[in-house]
């Protein structure tokens, strides 16, 4: 088990840390940034920060929904813990008190031509750096997919095993989350002209593994939204299977993407039949663009690992491919992700 000091360690390292396996990424705090100029059109070097939120997942000392039990239900002495879904108790000082949220503005990203925000919610046992930068290169795939567009990705449980929400539990706290985003990434960004294209850009989510509970209670909340242009799944559809086919229903005009191996195949087909007793009709193609009222379940063989679908699935970098399906969002001058 780790110290006690580990998050606060962590939170001082991390504050102003440059992502060093990313190119040419610039450091910054809560309050500056170095880069392009304000009146620069594009950003002139990809950057990429951990930067500490006001309001994101945890700290949560709230109820779990539908139980009527408090989160942290355990007390030793003055520490606090939650009693974990799969045994033993993970500790609020260890896994629930980080506030730092992954941001990342690829190279020649335009704030003046049409953007879009992606949402990233992790799964277990992760930490930004280590898996989401490190591990599953997701900044980079981002870059790769060509779209105009810019990384969010907030830290949920600390490198523990537990999908959950935290805060995004609570109503209008995901809305305010994306406000406080916008903020950030238009002083990561430089200012001028991306604060407010960012505050009304459209939003994307894409939820790996146990990211899938709270990426589906964030779509009950603020899934109505007019700026929720899709949602994308990457083998994480192992509940709430009624909040996917309900906002699928209610959202005709947004698409819905999941692929998925045999670790989350029952989720999947879960929805799959709830769209089916509603006359929601879906594709299976990989190859289908992702576009308004699409619906796409892709099934991948069953030598897929889960644990490396986000890079290496039905394809090789299987979040730039789809995102790079994305239509209305080119960015100036990028290579578009090849399509498989």
């Amino acid at each position: 088990m780790r110290s006690r000091a580990w998050p606060r360690r962590l939170a001082k390292l991390a504050l102003v840390t440059v992502i060093a396996a990313m190119s040419a990424c610039v450091a910054v705090d809560d309050n500056t940034a170095n880069g392009a100029s304000p009146m620069n059109a594009r950003s002139a070097t990809q950057k990429t920060a951990l930067v500490t939120f006001d309001v994101t997942a945890f700290p949560y000392s709230g109820m779990i929904p539908d139980t009527g039990q408090p989160f942290l239900d355990v007390v030793d002495g003055d520490r606090r813990g939650h009693s974990a879904p799969r045994g033993g108790t993970l500790w609020e000082d260890q896994a629930y008190r980080d506030r730092h949220v992954l941001l990342s503005i690829p190279a020649g990203f335009d704030p003046r031509r049409p953007a879009v925000i992606v949402v990233y919610f992790h799964g277990n046992n992760a930490m930004l750096q280590r898996d989401v930068v490190d591990r599953q290169q997701v900044p980079r795939q981002l870059a790769a997919s060509g779209l105009n567009a810019v990384l969010v990705a907030p830290q949920f449980a600390l490198d523990a095993r537990d999908s959950s929400a935290g805060r995004f539990w609570e109503p209008n706290v995901f809305g305010r989350f994306v406000d406080e985003a916008a903020s950030h990434l238009a002083t990561l960004y430089g200012g001028g002209s991306a604060a407010t294209a960012l505050q009304s850009a459209p939003v994307i989510f894409v939820a790996y593994s146990g990211g899938y509970l709270p990426a589906a209670y964030s779509l009950s909340y603020w899934g109505g939204s007019p700026r929720l242009r899709g949602v994308i799944l990457l083998d994480a559809g192992y509940g709430e299977q009624d909040r996917f086919a309900d906002w699928i229903a209610a959202r005709r005009d947004a698409f819905f993407f999941s692929a998925y191996s045999p670790s989350s195949r029952d989720g999947n087909l879960g929805i799959e039949e709830r769209l089916t007793q509603r006359g929601i009709s879906f594709g299976t193609s990989p190859d289908a663009a992702l576009s308004g009222g699409s619906v796409t379940f892709l099934e991948t063989s069953e030598n897929i690992s889960h644990n490396d679908f986000v890079t290496q699935a039905w394809v090789s970098d299987p979040l730039a491919t789809a995102l790079s399906r994305v239509g209305g969002f080119p960015r100036p001058g990028a290579a578009r992700a090849k399509r498989r």
